[in-house]
């Protein structure tokens, strides 16, 4: 008999979200499910049909950085990434977590999408349930702290509480990897050696692989005033290592790994990242200095043992520049890292 709330969803499935009066139904008083929060800017998506992106057997711990963590029962959706909405218009544009309980697999064949069938979602006259979207956007605050500051919950925020550890000896997720999220065999191998190689590294030198340390104490700054829409290049990684401290970082943000892919290479501003949900505190902060998304340009987790949850690099905008009008337009490689993932959801 198939446990309640077990769909084993493979990639590219399609699926149904239940209705928002069926969800609410499943969340505990705090509005989570197994500690996952279902978030009031997911109402949007009920009763509408969706193909899986990947499970999310596995993720990054961006709250207490203690590396990967596991979870159950759950994947992550095609382009179905938070506008903030519900958050006070925080920019991070995360990648929605589902538990299979809030879906159900959907005939590839059918027909058009239907609207939820509920008043929380489409506003359609139905009945309000005891839980209602009054409710369920309540619980994306915190308990007031003692000097007052707003602090908010999201998935993002909750994470520690909704997995559990996950060592990287740990044979069964590299097979989850390839059998259920269709990653190539090779490339797993490749992911371990370089993660082996990396801790080998790291205690022999006090550095991983690959080395992003800079040399300079302070960093500089270039200010490009970039809009939405603009077309730029992503600086070579010799160029971006000469802005960089011994930590990697540019006044703060650091230059990561999963960017390196990216380098020499052509790619539209999405947009300037002013506001964001600080993961460890649930306060919204605004970054020091200018930080910008790109669209496609997601961390595909090659030197991460293949985490799917695809977040958004931000970039530095000395670490850019405008692309000239006469260089070469833009290409189906330049998307093919991460398709249609790059994009926020807008139901």
């Amino acid at each position: 008999m198939t446990e309640v709330g077990k769909l084993d969803l493979l990639p590219d499935e399609w699926v149904e979200v239940r209705s928002a009066s069926e969800i609410l139904a499943t969340l505990e008083e705090d509005g989570t499910l197994d500690g996952l929060p279902f978030m009031p800017e997911m109402l949007a998506c009920c009763g509408r049909r969706y193909q899986v992106y990947r499970r999310a057997d596995k993720t990054c711990d961006t709250v207490n950085w203690t590396g990967l963590r596991r979870m159950e029962r759950t994947v992550h959706l095609n382009a179905l990434r938070c506008d903030g909405s519900g958050h006070d218009g925080c920019q991070a544009g995360c990648l929605f977590f589902w538990k299979e309980a809030w879906l159900k697999r959907s005939p590839a064949e059918k027909g058009e999408v239907r609207l939820a069938d509920d008043a929380l979602c489409a506003g359609n006259g139905a009945e309000p349930t005891t839980r209602d979207r009054g409710w369920l956007e309540s619980t994306v605050f915190r308990s007031p702290p003692a000097d007052g500051e707003v602090r908010y919950r999201c998935q993002a925020t909750e994470l520690p509480k909704a997995t559990c550890p996950l060592a990287w000896w740990k044979p069964d997720q590299y097979v989850r990897d390839v059998r259920m999220n269709k990653i190539p065999l090779a490339e797993v191998l490749r992911g371990l050696a370089i993660s082996a190689y990396s801790k080998f590294l790291r205690r022999l030198t006090g550095r991983a692989f690959p080395n992003l340390a800079g040399s300079l104490k302070r960093t500089p700054t270039d200010a490009l005033g970039l809009r939405a829409g603009e077309w730029v290049i992503v600086k070579s990684k010799e160029e971006i290592l000469t802005t960089l401290d011994a930590k990697g970082r540019n006044r703060g943000l650091s230059f990561d790994s999963e960017m390196l892919p990216y380098c020499g290479r052509r790619f539209r501003v999405l947009r300037r990242v002013e506001r964001l949900i600080e993961e460890s505190t649930g306060r919204m902060i605004q970054p020091a200095g200018v930080a910008i998304i790109l669209e496609n340009v997601v961390c595909m987790s090659r030197y991460r043992r293949f985490c799917p949850r695809s977040i958004f690099p931000y970039w530095r905008e000395i670490w850019l520049r405008r692309a000239e009008a006469s260089e070469t337009p833009p290409t189906a490689e330049n998307g093919a890292a991460a398709g249609a993932q790059a994009k926020l959801h807008s139901p």
